[in-house]
């Protein structure tokens, strides 16, 4: 007879479609932040790990995650939170993306019979509608470029369209500067302004700062200071904090900075305030995480999304391209599943 471990983790194994081929198993596990059964084909976004799942605060109703394995490893993952009322899930949470990451060599067929099978279940329990909101194509064009192609032939409706700016950093930050951030650039340095990574115990301190930063712009924090202090604490080495300070010592600019994954950067919270405009330190700022990053052995900083509510905001997405950025997609998926999962019940 098996083992009571051995039938508890079996319990969770759902059908495949054939079309998903040999060798693959659909396990789905309960909780929070459950860790893989075997290990994963890939090295996962912080987003996806069991570490800052465990952070996205999800009171609402349930969270599903799917796991598809071959014979020796995970090779794609999904997390799904569930509405209060059991009938919306989405992924993430509450995290900047989520939706799926797979091995780089998984087949298309092997990707769509994974999510077919995820709406099956949770069409089955009464799941109407579903939204995906991946990572930007920057971080790994060939899987969004996949997982895009997959979903469309599924039936997802795109919306909505987001405009990611990142700097790629195998390039030079000062060469691919316009020349007025140049200007700027050297006028941060005859004014004495410096970058510097700051102790997390100033954490409370820099929220401050940024919420007043942001207060002066008319917008509001997504985390509270409590959540982020939880955030430093369960992932020190991929949090950071950093700053440019002027000559008598003050805060000219603050950005809280996040390691996605050992290759990507995500300048997170970046602000100043509107007194040091003249100055725009941020120019400096973003030199700093360029020179960080590039010393670090990463591939790109992600300078976030430019979006108003109701489209892109011109002037912050003028401002990133004279930065040297490249801009790049980052897309939203939803589907209406129907009430088939609810038959039966």
């Amino acid at each position: 007879m098996p083992s009571p471990s051995t039938t508890a983790v079996a319990a969770h194994l759902l059908p495949l479609p054939a079309s998903a081929g040999a060798g693959y198993v659909l396990r789905r596990l309960p909780g929070p932040a459950p860790a893989s059964v075997r290990p994963p084909a890939y090295v996962p976004w912080l987003y996806l790990r069991p570490a800052h799942q465990a952070l996205q605060e999800w009171p609402a109703g349930e969270v599903l995650h799917f796991f598809l394995e071959d014979e020796t490893h995970t090779v794609a993952q999904l997390a799904v939170y569930l509405s209060a009322d059991g009938h919306a899930a989405r992924s993430p949470g509450r995290a900047p993306f989520g939706a799926v990451q797979t091995a780089p060599n998984l087949p298309e067929s092997a990707l769509q019979a994974f999510l077919e099978a995820a709406e099956s279940a949770l069409q089955a329990r009464g799941v109407r509608h579903i939204m995906l909101r991946p990572h930007a194509f920057a971080y790994e064009p060939a899987a969004s470029a996949r997982l895009t192609t997959v979903l469309g032939r599924l039936g997802y409706a795109v919306g909505p369209v987001e405009i990611n700016s990142y700097l790629p950093l195998s390039l030079d930050f000062e060469a691919h500067l316009h020349p007025s951030e140049r200007r700027r650039l050297r006028k941060c340095e005859r004014y004495g302004l410096r970058f510097e990574q700051e102790p997390p115990l100033l954490l409370p301190l820099a929220y401050e700062f940024l919420r007043r930063c942001r207060e002066e712009k008319g917008q509001e924090l997504s985390m509270s200071l409590e959540q982020l202090q939880a955030l430093f604490r369960a992932l020190p080495r991929q949090t950071l904090l950093f700053s440019v300070r002027d000559a008598a010592g003050e805060w000219a600019a603050v950005s809280v900075v996040i390691e996605v994954r050992p290759d990507v950067l995500y300048s997170f919270y970046p602000a100043s305030p509107l007194a040091y405009n003249h100055l725009s330190p941020v120019v400096l700022l973003t030199a700093g995480l360029h020179a960080f990053g590039r010393a670090s052995g990463m591939r790109l900083l992600d300078l976030g999304t430019s979006m108003l509510p109701d489209g892109p905001n011109a002037s912050l997405l003028r401002f990133k391209r004279h930065l040297g950025a490249v801009s790049g997609l980052k897309l939203t998926f939803s589907k209406e599943l129907g009430e088939e999962g609810l038959k039966g019940r």
